[in-house]
Order: C-alpha cells, then sequence, then structure tokens
C-alpha cells in the first residue's frame, strides 16, 4: 500500500486499569508492556508509538490524564515532520463478556454506568457533552473499520466490528476522543478486548502488533 499512505503515523494508545468486577484488567497489562513488546518484534515500517497511557477506569474524574494524551497527539500533528504525518488515537478496553476481539464504529452521547466507576460517579442517561444535544447523538470513527477487520482476520485473528460500545466508561472516553479527533483533523479508534482466560495474553499482545501493523498500511487522505 506504500507510497500512497502518509509518511508516518503516529499512534497514541490509552487503556484502563481495574474496575468493579473485572479483577484483572487485560489493557492495563498490555498498554503497559507494549513499548518493550514492539523493540523486540519492530514497529511497523513508518508508524511511531507516540505514548501509552493507563487510564483510571472512570468518566468526568479521569479526564485530566486523557486530555494530556489529547494535547500530545496535537503537538505531533502540529509539529510532524511533513503535513503527511497521520495522527492516531488509540483507545483499549476490555468487555468481560465477549469472546473475541470488537472495533468500535462509534460512540454514543449517554452515559449510563450499570455500577459507579472508579472515582464513585454513576451517571443515569446524562449527556457525555451537552453542547451536543441529545443523548442520542453518535460520533463515528473514520478510520475504515471494515477494511481493518478483514485484514486483521486474513491475519487469523477472531475479530469483528461492532456499533456499540456501551454506555460505560468505554463509550465515555471513546466519544470524548472521537469529538476532539474530528476538531483536530486527526484518527480515532476504539477495541474491546476478552479477558486473558478467554484469549491468552500473548495472543493478545500480537493482535495488537498486527493492528499497528494494518494501521501503518493504510491509505489516509490528506
Amino acid at each position: 500500500m506504500g507510497s500512497e499512505g502518509p509518511s508516518s503515523v503516529t499512534v497514541h494508545i490509552t487503556g484502563f486499569k481495574k474496575f468493579h468486577g473485572v479483577a484483572e484488567n487485560p489493557t492495563e497489562k498490555i498498554v503497559s508492556n507494549l513499548e518493550s513488546f514492539m523493540e523486540k518484534r519492530g514497529l511497523p515500517k513508518g508508524l511511531i508509538l507516540g505514548s501509552c497511557t493507563v487510564l483510571e477506569t472512570a468518566g468526568q474524574g479521569g479526564l485530566g490524564p486523557l486530555y494530556d494524551v489529547f494535547e500530545s497527539a496535537i503537538v505531533d500533528k502540529e509539529y510532524g515532520l511533513s503535513d503527511q504525518t497521520q495522527v492516531i488515537l488509540l483507545h483499549f478496553g476490555v468487555n468481560s463478556g465477549t469472546t473475541r476481539f470488537a472495533l468500535e464504529n462509534q460512540a454514543v452521547n449517554e452515559a449510563t454506568f450499570r455500577c459507579p466507576d472508579e472515582l464513585g460517579w454513576k451517571p443515569q442517561r446524562a449527556p457525555i457533552v451537552s453542547s451536543d444535544g441529545s443523548i442520542s447523538n453518535t460520533r463515528k470513527t473514520t478510520l475504515p473499520v471494515d477494511e481493518v477487520n478483514k485484514s486483521l482476520q486474513q491475519m487469523g485473528f477472531d475479530v469483528a466490528p461492532s456499533d456499540d460500545a456501551g454506555r460505560f466508561v468505554c463509550n465515555y472516553v471513546y466519544y470524548q476522543s472521537l469529538r476532539f479527533a474530528e476538531q483536530r483533523g486527526i484518527k480515532s479508534l476504539f477495541v474491546h478486548f476478552p479477558l486473558f482466560t478467554t484469549i491468552r495474553e500473548e495472543v493478545q499482545m500480537n493482535f495488537v502488533a498486527s493492528l499497528l501493523e494494518v494501521l501503518a498500511s493504510l491509505k489516509y487522505a490528506q
């Protein structure tokens, strides 16, 4: 796919800490170990790992570190080596009830938490961004989810696109990220992961490495 794509793709990745009902969040371990894993494996050509951040599993109260990630992404966008630099916000979260990876197409402007987040907040039918209007408002990723999904399936991974990221913290973070990405001309994608007891850690790490490879190879409209 090479020469028609951007000269570089910078990816900023987030995962989450443990939360109610999930004592070990696989995305915390994945994101914490990703830099050293990719150093050994080798980064895909043209891909830069901008940052790896583990977030508190919280909505409003956890926004500070998320905004720090956003700001890092903007620095990359504005001060990239060329206007061919593509910046992607890549968010990982766990779905303890799933048996496969899920690429989320969209997020909804609704926070309805089934249990309090890790800072004690439990909104019900609340808009994530009031100025966006109704809680039924959605924001969609501009990345080609079906194309990415097909490539990962061809690599042997059990993965599917999804239109429902829930209404908990994963959806909350994704909505904020999609809104920010749209304003700043960058990309955002959320990926749900199963537990390590469902798909072992080694396979999940290889999935992330393959996902980065696919993202580096995409043709991006400039």
